[in-house]
C-alpha cells in the first residue's frame, strides 16, 4: 500500500464506438466483435510517405485502398447524446460520462464533499465545430456558438451543472492522457486541495483527415479487420485501428464501494523524438519502477499488465522486453485495443475503465489471439481476481505513464 493510501474509483460513465453508457462498452466487449466498423470516407486511395522519416516510423504498412467505396475501418462514436450538452459529438459524449460517472457514484453510496475538482484529458478537442468555423461564412457563428470551440467551456458547463468549486483544468500528454490525469487526481487528493475529483478523459477526433495522416505515419490500419490488421505482442500485426471515446471517473475516498483502488504510478519522458520510443528504454523502465516503488508494491505482485499495446512495432517490443525484463512468468499481459480501438489521448481511460469494471465482474474480456504470440500474452476471459495490474501508456513525444489499480478496498 502506498504511504499515502489508495484512493477509490467509485464511479464510471463511459461513451465509446461501442455507444453510449458503461454497459455498451462492456457487453462489446464481451461480444469479442470490435466497435470500427467499415465506414464510407475513410479508405484513401494513395498514401505519401514523405513526411515519414526514415527508420522513425512506428511501423511499415502496406495498406491500400478498401474495395469499392472509398470504406476505411473506424470505431467512431455513433451520434447521441443530449443536444442541450452542446452542438457537437465532443461536448455531448463529455458531459454524458461525467453525469453517468456521477450518478453511478451517487448511487454506490459516494459522499460528495465540499470541494469537488473537475480534470479533463484532452488532446484534440471540437474538431468537427472547428472544420465548420473554418468553412463557415463570415458571420454564420454566434459569438456563443464560437465559445463551444474553447476547452474551458465543457469543463466550465459541468461545473455549473453540478455546483462543483473545486479546482477546474485541462491536462494533456497524448495517449498518456487518461494515466497523467488520473495521477494528477491522486495528487490533489494526496495533498488536500480537493475532497473528490471527477475525471474525464474526451477524444472523438476522427475527422477523415486527422486519420489519414496517422496512416501516412504507417501506424494506423484501415483497410484491413481489426482483428486481423491489430494484433498486440502477436506476428503480423500492422499497426492500429483508430477509435473515439469519452470515459469519466469520480475519484474519492468517501466511499466505501468503489471499482478499483489506485495505487500510485509514476510519469517519465524520453525527451528522445517526436514520435519515437528511445530504444534504450531507460525511461520506460524507470517509470514502470517508479510506478511499483509508489504503489508500495513489488513486480512480484502484479498479476496483469493491461498495456498500451497498440500492436505498433516498436510500442509492442518495448512493452514485451520490459515485461520479460521486470515481471515473472506468471505475470500475464493484454491490450484491448483490437475491440475497442486506439482512442488517442482517451486511450489510457478506457483501458483503466475496462480494469476497474474487471474487478467488480471479476474478469477482462481480452481479445482473441489470431496468430502466435508472446507467451504472457492473454485472450478471451481473464479472471483477474484480487490481483493488482499495472496499467502502461506510452503517449507520442516521448510520454510514460504507469499507474498500479488493486481490487477495491
Amino acid at each position: 500500500m502506498s504511504p499515502r493510501g489508495g484512493i477509490e474509483i467509485c464511479g464510471v460513465g463511459a461513451v465509446t464506438g461501442y455507444g453510449w453508457g458503461r454497459r455498451a462498452l462492456w457487453e462489446g466487449l464481451r461480444s469479442a466483435k470490435p466497435a470500427a466498423t467499415l465506414t464510407r470516407g475513410y479508405g484513401f486511395d494513395h498514401f505519401d510517405d514523405a513526411d515519414v522519416e526514415s527508420g522513425k516510423s512506428d511501423n511499415s504498412s502496406d495498406n491500400s485502398t478498401v474495395s469499392g467505396e472509398n470504406c476505411g475501418w473506424v470505431a467512431r462514436v455513433p451520434h447521441g447524446g443530449d443536444s442541450a450538452d452542446g452542438r457537437g459529438r465532443f461536448a455531448r459524449a463529455m458531459r454524458a460520462a461525467a453525469r453517468e460517472a456521477i450518478e453511478d457514484a451517487l448511487r454506490r453510496g459516494w459522499c460528495r464533499g465540499r470541494r469537488v475538482g473537475l480534470l479533463h484529458a484532452v488532446v484534440l478537442g471540437e474538431v468537427d465545430l472547428w472544420k465548420d468555423f473554418y468553412l463557415a461564412e463570415r458571420g454564420d457563428l454566434k459569438a456563443r456558438e464560437y465559445l463551444a470551440l474553447m476547452p474551458s467551456t465543457p469543463v466550465s458547463t459541468l461545473m455549473q451543472e453540478y455546483g462543483f468549486h473545486g479546482p477546474a483544468m485541462n491536462v494533456s500528454a497524448m495517449c498518456a492522457s487518461g494515466n497523467a490525469g488520473l495521477l494528477t487526481a491522486k495528487l490533489w487528493l494526496d495533498v488536500g486541495i480537493v475532497d473528490d475529483v471527477v475525471f474525464v478523459a474526451t477524444d472523438l477526433s476522427l475527422t477523415p483527415e486527422n486519420v489519414r495522416h496517422f496512416v501516412r505515419l504507417g501506424v494506423t490500419v484501415v483497410d484491413a479487420e481489426p482483428l486481423d490488421g491489430c494484433r498486440p505482442f502477436q506476428e503480423g500485426s500492422r499497426g492500429f485501428v483508430m477509435g473515439e471515446a469519452s470515459v469519466a471517473f469520480v475519484l474519492s475516498r468517501n466511499t466505501h464501494a468503489g471499482y478499483a483502488t489506485v495505487l500510485g504510478g509514476a510519469m517519465t519522458h524520453d525527451a528522445y523524438h517526436v514520435t519515437s520510443i528511445d530504444p534504450e528504454l531507460s525511461q520506460v523502465r524507470r517509470c514502470l519502477t517508479e510506478a511499483l516503488d509508489d504503489a508500495g508494491v513489488s513486480a512480484g505482485d502484479i498479476g496483469y499488465l493491461n498495456t498500451h499495446g497498440p500492436g505498433t512495432r516498436q510500442c509492442d517490443a518495448a512493452e514485451s522486453t520490459l515485461a520479460d525484463e521486470l515481471f515473472g512468468a506468471d505475470t500475464g499481459m493484454y491490450s484491448v485495443k483490437p475491440l475497442v480501438g486506439h482512442c488517442q489521448g482517451a486511450a489510457a481511460a478506457v483501458e483503466l475503465a475496462v480494469t476497474a469494471l474487471g474487478y467488480e465482474y471479476g474478469y477482462v474480456p481480452a481479445p482473441p489471439r489470431v496468430a502466435r504470440a508472446h507467451p504472457k500474452l492473454r485472450n478471451g476471459v481473464v479472471d483477474i481476481d484480487d490481483r493488482l495490474t499495472l496499467k502502461s501508456s506510452l503517449g507520442m513525444g516521448g510520454h510514460n505513464s504507469a499507474v498500479v489499480l488493486a481490487p477495491p478496498e
